[in-house]
């Protein structure tokens, strides 16, 4: 990618890790379920992800989809799934806690940095849920958090642009900003030039066909409908268009 400009791709399989490593990705985060938004994936995924790919690897720490104010079991799971991802060799871990009335929760997210180390930290799109997204940045800088991905508070980037131009600008080189949501090659160099950040995060999953040629139409034991005969895979050559645009 042209001018220190990094992309990181979000995968769910071996098959996309392996796939966005050959298509010049510079970064994986690692997760399962992305109709929840992301979820933290297995041992077993972590695992072999690990020994296929050599680009840095990050761990999304989510222990089940909805909102980002997680109860005292719950953290229990991230603080567990934070040693788990370290141990199985993950660069990094992806995460983020907020408090009810919006604000980002920073003692405990900053415990889960300390547990990290010395993997690095990146605070996902939960900030973009929070009330106030100047305050919200001050509050991931608290915490110790190495990277901020952010939206600007919007479904996609592309809507976001100003307020992640202004994210760049406040942070003053003490967090990365990356840009995430809805980034595809069309896009890309557009964001990276209105926003100044030099990190993207794109999912750049695409839909393929089952193998399955023997199929019960009478019930679904997974997605429903058609959804249940598709598989969602990165692919090399889109990556690798994605690399040569920006």
């Amino acid at each position: 990618m042209g001018s220190g400009t990094l992309l990181e791709v979000c995968v769910t399989s071996v098959e996309s890790a392996v796939a966005a490593e050959r298509g010049g990705a510079a970064r994986v985060e690692l997760v399962s379920d992305l109709l929840e938004g992301g979820l933290t994936p297995s041992a077993g995924l972590i695992g072999r992800v690990r020994e296929r790919v050599r680009v840095r690897l990050q761990v999304i720490i989510r222990p089940r989809g909805g909102d980002f104010c997680y109860g005292g079991d719950e953290f229990a799971v991230m603080e567990a799934d934070v040693l788990a991802a370290r141990r199985l060799g993950a660069d990094g871990v992806v995460l983020g806690l907020l408090h009810p009335d919006g604000r980002v929760d920073v003692e405990r997210t900053r415990r889960l940095v300390e547990l990290a180390r010395p993997l690095n930290v990146t605070f996902h799109r939960a900030f973009d849920m929070a009330a106030d997204l100047p305050r919200a940045l001050e509050e991931v800088i608290a915490t110790g958090a190495d990277r901020l991905l952010t939206s600007g508070g919007e479904r996609a980037a592309s809507d976001g642009v100003e307020t992640i131009a202004a994210l760049v600008v406040a942070a003053r080189s003490r967090i990365v900003i990356m840009a995430g949501g809805g980034i595809r090659a069309a896009n890309a160099r557009s964001i990276v030039e209105r926003t100044g950040v030099r990190e993207l995060h794109a999912g750049l999953e695409e839909p393929v066909a089952s193998p399955m040629a023997h199929r019960n139409e009478k019930l679904s034991l997974g997605a429903a409908g058609e959804r249940e005969f598709l598989r969602f895979l990165v692919r090399e050559e889109t990556v690798r268009a994605f690399v040569n645009t920006v």
